[in-house]
């Protein structure tokens, strides 16, 4: 129980002497979960330890948002008196919030209130999210949720806007591949008035291009692989690479990959948006189903890759050139138009947009259907995806995206390499299957798939981190 010497510590004895005997143990026994070599205190390091223990997605940087909403010191060294006093005026904050959600003040609030709740703050919230919400804080399996239930879901939480109960599913999903087809992100009605939804944009944006700088010696070495008809593997086309433009030659075409984000992700953005509003007609709030999001996500792919297009060719005829071939991006589309006309920059463009429908629509369904499956199994313990698991989920969903649309990024890219006008089927896309499948077989399909798998989880990891910081320094934080 509480001791003389602790009392005593910067708040007065009555404030403690007033705590119930029942919330005074309450606070007790987490307090001793928390202070982890148990010597009374609690300082970053046992905020961190236990604070992963409780909750599997708890990382150091959540404990320094607890630590600095606390008010406490950075060092720590929090004393079992300051952490009730804390705790007490945290309670008040959510009892406050929790009045808010009960409508009809029953004491419980129920699905119908939530999703009420969620309207009034400006958030489009589907019943099956908020079921799912609801269940993860339910923790007597009565579907509905009391105050006592509401107050240990966020007692340790760094905030308690209720905003941030469903931030981290909103806006933890931009995983950049150097792929150009998945589904644009979500955002509510209160972001998109505030301008939140740019700096959500630019911080993907440069994700993207960090992670696709890092990752593009393998992107260009599976262009490589896909226009060369022999059967050479990795390390010799690898060397070849590198004997003909040096290390630096390994960059080739990844300039224009990054320019190409911005107009993409604004086009994308700007036409799902749009669809979005066509799908809901009258009913504004209603969210959209997933198969709604597919469609949204596949036609606003589909409008944003038909604008951008030609710099997709140019990525790939950069990617290819010889040394001293071009002398940059404007030299090698002035020269490629003069010899090929304006045509050839919409070489591949129909295997492209035939790809954006199995690749966005499994990269979504499998997505979605990974971060359900981790809501219903983990939401008795009130945790949400940590790092790992939201690569895994990220990584597992783009991989099957890819085995999926890979052919026809295959023959897409065959035919952006074609320099001169190819006689006959060998232009046309139904051609150029049929010679991949006749001189290397149905594998051939797949050529250059290994290093396009190899790159997945480091460009996801990277995209994922440098998200998180720039999200975080635009004052937009995804978790």
């Amino acid at each position: 129980m509480l001791t003389t010497d602790t009392m005593v510590q910067c708040h007065p004895p009555l404030e403690l002497e007033e705590l119930p005997k029942e919330d005074e143990e309450r606070l007790e026994k987490l307090f001793s979960k928390l202070d982890n070599d148990g010597n009374g205190k609690i300082d970053i390091h046992d905020l961190s330890v236990a604070l992963k223990e409780l909750a599997p997605h708890i990382n150091r940087s959540y404990a320094e948002k607890f630590i600095a909403k606390s008010g406490w010191k950075e060092a720590g060294d929090v004393t079992l008196s300051e952490f009730i006093h804390y705790v007490r005026e945290h309670e008040k904050n959510l009892r406050l919030q929790f009045s808010h959600l009960d409508k009809n003040k029953d004491g419980k609030v129920d699905l119908e209130e939530l999703i009420s709740a969620f309207a009034d703050l400006g958030i489009a919230i589907g019943r099956n999210e908020a079921t799912n919400l609801l269940k993860r804080m339910d923790q007597d399996g009565s579907l509905n949720i009391s105050y006592d239930e509401w107050r240990d879901y966020l007692l340790l939480a760094p905030a308690t806007d209720i905003h941030a109960l469903i931030h981290f599913w909103r806006h933890s999903t931009y995983l950049d591949i150097g792929e150009d087809m998945n589904v644009p992100d979500d955002f509510t009605q209160s972001e998109l008035q505030t301008g939140k939804w740019w700096r959500h944009l630019l911080a993907g944006g440069i994700a993207g291009a960090v992670s696709r700088t890092c990752t593009a010696p393998l992107d260009r070495l599976k262009v490589f692989l896909q226009v060369n008809p022999t059967r050479e593997n990795m390390a010799k086309c690898l060397a070849k690479m590198i004997s003909e433009g040096g290390v630096t030659g390994l960059w080739r075409g990844n300039g224009i990959n990054v320019i190409k984000i911005a107009p993409e992700s604004a086009l994308k953005f700007a036409a799902y948006e749009q669809v979005k509003r066509l799908i809901k007609g009258e009913k504004k709030n209603h969210p959209l189903a997933i198969h709604e999001r597919f469609v949204a996500g596949a036609t606003a792919g589909a409008i944003s890759q038909t604008v951008i297009y030609p710099l997709e060719v140019l990525k790939t005829r950069l990617a290819l050139r010889k040394t001293g071939q071009y002398s940059g991006i404007l030299d090698a589309a002035k020269k490629i138009y003069a010899r090929e006309g304006l045509k050839c920059f919409y070489k591949g463009y129909i295997p492209n947009i035939l790809g954006i429908v199995p690749y966005a629509g499994i990269d979504l369904a499998v997505y979605e259907t990974l971060k359900k499956k981790y809501i219903s199994k983990y939401q008795a313990h009130n945790g949400q995806p940590g790092m790992l698991l939201l690569l895994a989920c990220g990584s597992a969903s783009c991989t099957l995206g890819q085995v999926c649309s890979y052919p026809l990024a295959l023959v897409r890219t065959r035919l952006q390499a074609q320099e001169k006008a190819a006689k006959g089927a060998e232009g046309t896309m139904r051609g150029v299957f049929r010679d991949i499948v006749q001189r290397e077989g149905l594998v051939g399909l797949y050529r250059g798939i290994t290093p396009n798998f190899i790159k997945v989880i480091p460009a996801v990891s990277i995209s994922y981190v440098v998200y998180e910081y720039a999200s975080r320094s635009l004052g937009v934080n995804m978790t």
